[in-house]
């Protein structure tokens, strides 16, 4: 099965690198890179030390519910462009994430969850994927639960 990593939204992004107000109404804010542990949700690549990133509250759901996980991310501050595809993204530098499966009504499937080795990922989605009641995976921070990514068939 083939898949493909998919970023925040283009449209989202620039709303926000515009000044839009993030998941929680705010203005999201302003720092400098020191090019280590930065990854933009948007190129899906570390932004370089020396640049403008925005930290902000991301909610990567269509709607509230009792499962719609509200988190901390990063932007690159300037207009980037969308990353993603078939290739595991630079941005996952750590050496795990936690993978889960989502249902097509953006719920948590039970039992899909788990930290998986970087490297591992794309297997593991496959593996998600191929189910009929999983829709779309996250990749998410193990160390914090941030939302990194999102996961389709493709």
């Amino acid at each position: 099965m083939a898949i493909r990593f998919i970023p925040i939204p283009t449209e989202t992004v620039r709303a926000l690198q515009a000044g839009g107000p993030d998941a929680n109404g705010q203005r999201p804010e302003r720092r400098t890179s020191d090019g280590v542990g930065v990854p933009c949700r948007h190129c899906l690549s570390p932004v370089p030390a020396g640049r403008d990133y925005l930290v902000l509250a991301h909610r990567p759901f269509p709607a509230l519910q009792p499962y719609a996980e509200c988190g901390p991310i990063f932007l690159c501050a300037d207009p980037c462009a969308a990353g993603g595809g078939a290739e595991l993204p630079d941005m996952l530098a750590a050496p795990q994430y936690i993978v889960r499966g989502y249902g097509a009504d953006d719920r948590i499937v039970y039992g899909t969850g788990g930290v998986v080795a970087t490297p591992a990922i794309p297997d593991r989605c496959e593996e998600l994927l191929a189910r009929d009641d999983v829709a779309y995976v996250h990749v998410r921070s193990a160390a914090n639960n941030c939302y990194q990514l999102r996961v389709e068939s493709a």
